[in-house]
């Protein structure tokens, strides 16, 4: 998709994960989600860092992080975990046009933060999303991509086609793994969950990196 296609429906999805979170009980907020150590509230709070943080908050989070980005995000979604549910509902529904990106990336980056973690909380919750499913073809571009290390995923796919035929989208070389859009991203982000969705002589190799 084009660059104002993708901010448009940057917005729609963040709006519509708004609707879903508002209708959750105290306890699927509290479910342990797909992120090790985050809860669904987490997840949340994560994905408005970025457009309702500042540049001094974030440096004070890194340095509170001795130097890690990796800490550093995770401090500031534990801080934004603090906030009432329903102000991390508004923040995601009244921001939802924001175009913040990390250093260096493009709107690759939060369409596929935006994806992938709407995994985290859908499928430990047992929650059919009812999302289109073709925003994924440029988010799994990303993920099978160099640019999707370290922000992403660490080093080291495996070298495969990759194959979602239900997006009609196909990346990469090698022996070929295909699945639906949703069970490729969770494997090659490391969450093992639906690896039994994925079929083809590549398929074990990606299972075994998915399990780490």
């Amino acid at each position: 998709m084009d660059e104002t296609t993708a901010w448009t429906t940057i917005a729609a999805e963040r709006t519509a994960l708004a609707d879903l979170l508002e209708t959750l009980t105290p306890e699927q907020w509290a479910t342990p989600s797909l992120c090790e150590g985050w809860t669904v509230r987490h997840v949340a709070a994560h994905l408005m860092v970025g457009p309702t943080g500042s540049t001094p908050g974030f440096i004070r989070a890194l340095v509170r992080g001795r130097g890690s980005f990796a800490r550093a995000n995770t401090l500031l979604a534990d801080d934004r975990a603090q906030l009432p549910t329903q102000t991390l509902v508004d923040d995601l529904r009244t921001r939802a046009g924001s175009r913040f990106t990390p250093p260096g990336m493009d709107w690759h980056a939060p369409l596929t933060d935006l994806l992938v973690h709407r995994l985290d909380i859908t499928v430990p919750l047992g929650l059919d999303h009812g999302r289109p499913l073709q925003p994924w073809a440029d988010a799994l571009d990303l993920l099978t991509s160099k640019r999707a290390s370290p922000a992403f995923i660490p080093k080291g796919l495996p070298h495969l086609t990759y194959a979602a035929p239900e997006i009609d989208w196909s990346r990469g070389s090698g022996v070929r793994v295909e699945g639906p859009a949703e069970a490729i991203a969770l494997a090659v982000t490391r969450r093992p969950v639906r690896l039994e969705q994925l079929t083809g002589p590549g398929s074990a190799a990606l299972k075994t990196w998915a399990r780490g």
